[in-house]
């Protein structure tokens, strides 16, 4: 434990992140149960059409040239 600012921190030693395959910026759920502290990632699993309807008209990338045919391309 650690103080950071107001609050106290807990840093995670490898093995545990290796463990649960958690990264920097993951978002957890902290919650206590029976005078114990749990730490649990949320993996927030995203299928594809999901993804698509975050796709807006700001967001969305136009065609990128990468220059003449160099072989035997068609387009």
């Amino acid at each position: 434990m650690q103080k950071w600012g107001n609050s106290l921190a807990v840093r995670l030693p490898k093995r545990i992140v290796e463990d649960t395959e958690i990264i920097e910026g993951f978002s957890m759920e902290i919650r206590t149960e029976n005078g114990k502290i749990i730490l649990s990632p949320l993996k927030k699993e995203q299928i594809l059409e999901q993804l698509i309807e975050l796709i807006t008209p700001d967001n969305l990338h136009t065609e990128v040239s990468t220059g003449k045919r160099v072989g035997g391309e068609l387009w």
